[in-house]
């Protein structure tokens, strides 16, 4: 792995996320790839919105923006103790978990800095500072920890595929399941590289194609629907994907059409990687049947880019997650280690601590 270390720098140089001292800037991922622009947030309610709105996006940067958005909300609260402002400060988190629901880390990360709160005196609010900080550095460590774990099942000169974004812009940087895919790649490992459009707010179109240029690897785009015609040609050794949780008997939130996917992958003999850090997985749920699926705005599947291109007049259904089960997926890699074919008993000697 000492080749694929010293390429850490060349295969991580996007940062989503900016904490200056005075605001938390946030890359906008609805302007990409044709405006790199960063959008100032100076309050817990705009970061909220922020969150709600896709200007910052996947599990565990959306957990690492909901963190800094507590630091911002601690401004305009007056206490004494870590205590006292936490029962201030509980609207503003409550304001930021409700943004997008179906994400544990968004969860997760508002309940360290609940944490934090109640053992903490007079200087609350840089026991606050320290807590985020240390949520982005610890998802840093993570990635890359995930990234040599992953790449570490793939066999050299393999093709893979995956879905939605998973790298740098959806997490502190590096990424999950793209965080794989680099070090596969800087390893020798990953030969191909295919992303799935993934409708409607096309992140793989957008996002992962424009990312994966950044770091000088080319990218083929294939629309979701050829996802199974792929396979089927034998094009594809891995799908490899993130997750927005995952649940104790190894069931799997992530965006619409992993599912489909895994589906796919199975039928083809082609295997199926989740990557997503240990915040991820809830044992509190105990399979796919209990994740409330986040359903957005039906007028997103109307238009692209702002130019319509369905009928007038029509409904539309739009969740924003699926479930695969665990019986579908050949691995879940999180920085604590491997769990292949996961099942409950898997899952609790893994998470049961």
């Amino acid at each position: 792995m000492n080749d694929a270390r010293l390429d850490f720098d060349r295969y991580d140089r996007i940062r989503p996320i900016r904490w200056t001292g005075d605001s938390l800037e946030l890359l906008d991922q609805r302007k990409l790839p044709f405006v790199v622009e960063y959008v100032a947030c100076t309050g817990s309610a705009a970061v909220a919105e922020a969150i709600h709105a896709l200007t910052v996006r996947g599990a565990p940067a959306i957990g690492i923006a909901a963190a800094w958005g507590v630091v911002l909300a601690a401004r305009d609260v007056q206490a004494d103790s870590g205590a006292e402002a936490a029962l201030k400060l509980e609207p503003a988190m409550q304001q930021l978990n409700a943004a997008r629901p179906t994400a544990v880390n968004l969860a997760w990360a508002l309940a360290r800095m609940r944490n934090v709160l109640g053992g903490a005196g007079p200087d609350w609010r840089d026991v606050l500072t320290r807590e985020a900080q240390s949520i982005a550095d610890e998802d840093l460590a993570a990635n890359r920890r995930m990234g040599e774990l992953g790449a570490a099942l793939i066999a050299p000169g393999s093709d893979v595929m995956t879905h939605c974004n998973t790298g740098s812009l959806a997490t502190a940087g590096f990424g999950t399941a793209l965080g794989v895919i680099r070090a596969g790649v800087a390893q020798g490992r990953i030969a191909k590289v295919y992303a799935g459009e993934t409708r409607p707010w096309l992140q793989g179109a957008r996002l992962t194609a424009w990312e994966l240029q950044q770091d000088g690897i080319a990218p083929t785009l294939v629309a979701d629907a050829a996802a199974a015609h792929l396979m089927k040609t034998g094009a594809v050794d891995w799908v490899i994907v993130g997750a927005d949780r995952i649940c104790a008997n190894g069931d799997t939130a992530n965006k619409i059409g992993t599912y489909s996917l895994a589906i796919a992958a199975r039928h083809h003999g082609v295997k199926f990687m989740v990557v997503a850090p240990s915040s991820t997985v809830d044992m509190a749920t105990p399979s796919g049947d209990a994740i409330h699926i986040e359903e957005r705005d039906p007028g997103e599947m109307f238009a692209i880019g702002g130019v319509r291109t369905a009928a007038p007049d029509i409904a539309a259904w739009n969740p924003v997650f699926d479930v695969t089960p665990a019986e579908l997926i050949d691995a879940i890699v999180t920085e604590k280690g491997v769990i292949e074919r996961p099942d409950q008993a898997k899952m609790q000697a893994a998470f049961s601590a």
